[in-house]
């Protein structure tokens, strides 16, 4: 396979670079992610809806991830039972290194290729669950492994990797192959492909609550109520919704119902 993530930069000389230039030119890279995601648009759509179906059929999701892409599937996964307020556990991280670790920067435990298996095995993962990995170089042994064992075991499997042809992608069932090109600091790819994961997480994970009925109109109306900022937000969202004019009667009908879904439905809207 080809390491288009270990290519040299297009740019020479960094340190001579000025401010402007530095910037001018990683924002001009920046630029190619989207359009590199944009070429897989259609795989990565089929992904979500094997997703969402284990979803709604009682099945769980599992980012398998080390590294900057890990990291950040820590970040989708944790806003998801806040945002549109599923039970936790139905989106989980399986991290190298461990999610209690995250910001110490384990990158030794990404070499171990039986123990992200081993963490699934403590979820008692199962065929009605879905296994993603996340690996820049779709070389990973931690990913690679679990992904092996999960096709063995009948698991649904998919994977985000930025290089061609890569074992990770030979060993999933929907493989996600965004190719961004070789960074703008060689081999740092905290950046492009970073930002490619960032852009996907989003993506799939907002698509999967929408389509799982968490979101109704443009409206996160499954919040769940945790700070004077949400709670605000969830009582005129109420009142738009309802066409209720008294904002301290919305609230006590939000607080006492817990969400604007469930106080809607109190009102039969």
């Amino acid at each position: 396979m080809t390491k288009i993530t270990e290519q040299p930069s297009l740019y020479r000389h960094l340190e001579k670079m000025s401010v402007a230039e530095l910037t001018a030119n990683i924002n001009k890279e920046d630029k190619k992610v989207a359009l590199a995601i944009e070429e897989v648009l259609p795989k990565i759509n089929l992904m979500i809806q094997s997703i969402v179906d284990k979803l709604e059929n009682g099945g769980r999701l599992f980012y398998v991830g080390a590294g900057s892409g890990g990291r950040l599937s820590v970040l989708d996964a944790i806003e998801l039972p806040t945002t549109y307020g599923i039970p936790k556990g139905k989106v989980n991280v399986i991290l190298a290194g461990g999610v209690d670790h995250l910001i110490e920067a384990r990158e030794e435990k990404e070499d171990d290729p039986d123990a992200a298996w081993e963490a699934l095995l403590g979820y008692e993962v199962s065929d009605k669950d879905f296994v993603l990995g996340i690996s820049a170089s779709g070389t990973t042994p931690f990913v690679l492994g679990a992904l092996k064992t999960c096709r063995d075991k009948g698991i649904l499997t998919g994977c985000i990797v930025s290089n061609p042809e890569s074992p990770i992608a030979a060993n999933a069932d929907h493989p996600i192959e965004v190719l961004t090109g070789p960074e703008f600091v060689s081999g740092s790819t905290r950046m492009k492909c970073g930002t490619a994961q960032k852009m996907i997480f989003d993506m799939l994970s907002t698509t999967c609550m929408i389509r799982m009925g968490r979101v109704e109109d443009n409206k996160m109306v499954n919040v769940l109520l945790i700070n004077d900022k949400i709670v605000d937000r969830s009582v005129k969202m109420l009142m738009e919704r309802a066409g209720l004019t008294d904002y301290d009667k919305a609230k006590a009908l939000l607080m006492d119902k817990g969400s604007v879904k469930v106080a809607l439905d109190s009102l039969g809207k």
